[in-house]
């Protein structure tokens, strides 16, 4: 248990279906939104791919909520890319165009470079993020929000089991080869996602309600990807769905 004795603000919401996982996620989202502009002036956002945000994007691309966010005040980054063009049909940062980036005002974003040589492209990003948080040589980038998922195998970004990211400690972003995915990916390290503010999960559906049981359980050692999700100096928040709390079907 070494390591692990110190506080964890661990919240946990269930609700009934991604709608109302969605509602809740903007409502702590706005809140965070708020707080980081009031002290600081900038909300710093970290996004995910996947089918868990998608809800999430619509909702904040409606009209009861597309106009609700300061979006000129946001400046918006990646947890993970899968190393395609923009415009291809898995890449995270086209998921978020299409569903949300398009119908809102949102002008500040910085995307990883998924199309490019990965190497060359994590260097870039790790270059961006330290430009854009003024970070010394050896500081860590603080956001303010970060927005995660998690696989039926526990991996969250594109950190997954045996995977470098386990284990590095110094780079804010890398690039690996994924053999479970057959492919390269871009993630920003565990460092970095320790580091931020608030890291909120979102888990959806009755196939993973085993991994997510094992996800929760914050008194064992960590064996899943995203039980290494800790943050040192913020709430770690997990919003699901009774299917994925329960591993049952929703009855209609």
């Amino acid at each position: 248990m070494s390591g692990l004795s110190r506080s964890i603000h661990l919240t946990v919401h269930i609700h009934k279906d991604p709608a109302a996982m969605a509602e809740r996620a903007a409502h702590i989202l706005a809140a965070s939104c708020e707080e980081a502009i009031s002290e600081r002036g900038i909300f710093r956002i970290a996004l995910s791919g996947g089918t868990s945000p998608i809800p999430l994007f619509r909702l904040l691309a409606g009209k009861d909520w597309g106009d609700r966010l300061p979006w000129d005040k946001t400046s918006i980054f990646w947890v993970d890319e899968r190393c395609v063009g923009p415009d291809h049909p898995e890449s995270n940062y086209g998921l978020a165009r299409r569903e949300l980036l398009s119908h809102v005002s949102a002008t500040h974003f910085f995307r990883m470079r998924g199309d490019e040589d990965p190497v060359q492209a994590a260097t870039k990003y790790e270059q961006q993020i330290r430009s854009e948080f003024q970070l010394g040589p050896n500081e860590l980038p603080r956001f303010d929000f970060i927005l995660l998922g998690m696989g039926e195998d526990g991996h969250t970004g594109s950190i997954f089991s045996k995977s470098p990211a386990l284990a590095e400690r110094k780079r804010l972003v890398i690039d690996q080869y994924v053999p479970e995915r057959e492919a390269d990916r871009l993630t920003l390290t565990l460092p970095v996602i320790n580091n931020a503010r608030c890291c909120m999960f979102l888990v959806s559906g009755k196939d993973k309600h085993p991994v997510l049981s094992q996800a929760l359980n914050l008194l064992s050692e960590p064996v899943l990807p995203a039980q290494f999700v800790r943050p040192t100096f913020g709430d770690l928040i997990w919003i699901v769905d009774e299917a994925a709390a329960k591993g049952e079907e929703l009855l209609s």
